[in-house]
């Protein structure tokens, strides 16, 4: 299913050189993923729960290099993504899922055998539209700097999220053993955030009011793929020239480790009848 992107996620943001098993798998009974829609096995006895689904480990390495069609290898980078589908077609969900107002759900958990670099920073959430940019972004680490600041900068092990602007909407300490549910709700008419936020099986919680997000494209050319998974920025190459340091895609410099990311309760929902909150809750949008 992953190597041939059959099923709900197209799999080749990946190394050219590897199947899509490679770098990521499903973890079935090995590593139980976030409890928080665990379903209850006897009806109001909330203690007694089982996962209705499976977590997937997301990795990169130094042949973590993505070709897209048609363009030169991403040599500047080190990424492995998921991006949401339906029946191969990527682009048919935009007019499903980013309209009106919805909800992006994803839940995060690191991995202590394979730990991020925390001098590089990694985008691991966000939605893309065809210009490149992001509506929101959820990321990791130290953010690139040209020239290279103090590494690992502050807040590097924080758990951060933006905006299209890259203004800081969100952020909590990334700690090791806890599953980080996120939640965003994009009204996507009047171009406004609101984040939630919980770990492990605690009901999600509004963290931010409603947010102006006034730099996306109104309409269909703001509307993008949904990318989760593990993209790690270079750090600048002092033997680069000026004009190649600023050019994170294709140089820099990378280490080569292997690094993990888990990822679980992923999906998206419209607000018809509330937010998902987990464990059966529904509560309000944030207004």
């Amino acid at each position: 299913m992953l190597d041939n992107s059959i099923g709900p996620y197209l799999t080749v943001v990946k190394g050219s050189t590897e199947n899509a098993t490679y770098y990521s798998q499903l973890l079935g009974h090995s590593t139980l993923p976030t409890p928080l829609w665990n379903k209850e096995m006897i009806p109001f006895v909330p203690v007694l729960t089982h996962p209705i689904e499976q977590a997937i480990s997301i990795s990169i390495d130094n042949t973590s290099i993505f070709i897209p069609g048609g363009s030169p290898p991403q040599n500047g980078f080190r990424r492995t993504g998921f991006i949401a589908q339906i029946d191969g077609n990527h682009t048919y969900l935009n007019g499903i899922m980013e309209v009106g107002t919805t909800v992006f759900h994803v839940s995060i958990k690191g991995n202590t055998l394979f730990p991020l670099n925390y001098t590089h920073e990694y985008q691991i959430v966000w939605i893309e539209p065809n210009d490149g940019s992001h509506v929101f972004e959820i990321q990791v680490g130290s953010p690139f700097t040209d020239p290279t600041g103090p590494l690992p900068a502050p807040k590097a092990h924080y758990l951060k999220v933006r905006d299209h602007a890259l203004n800081l909407l969100f952020y909590t300490p990334f700690t090791m053993e806890n599953w980080h549910n996120f939640a965003v709700q994009i009204n996507w008419e009047s171009r406004t955030l609101g984040v939630y936020y919980s770990t492990d099986d605690a009901p999600l919680q509004a963290v931010t009011g409603v947010l102006s997000n006034p730099t996306t494209s109104a309409g269909a050319t703001g509307q993008g793929d949904y990318h989760f998974g593990v993209l790690k920025l270079p750090l600048v190459n002092p033997a680069d020239t000026p004009a190649e340091q600023a050019n994170v895609v294709d140089y820099g410099i990378q280490e080569g480790d292997k690094e993990t990311l888990l990822y679980s309760g992923v999906f998206v929902e419209h607000i018809t009848r509330g937010v998902s909150a987990g464990n059966g809750r529904m509560i309000s949008p944030i207004s």
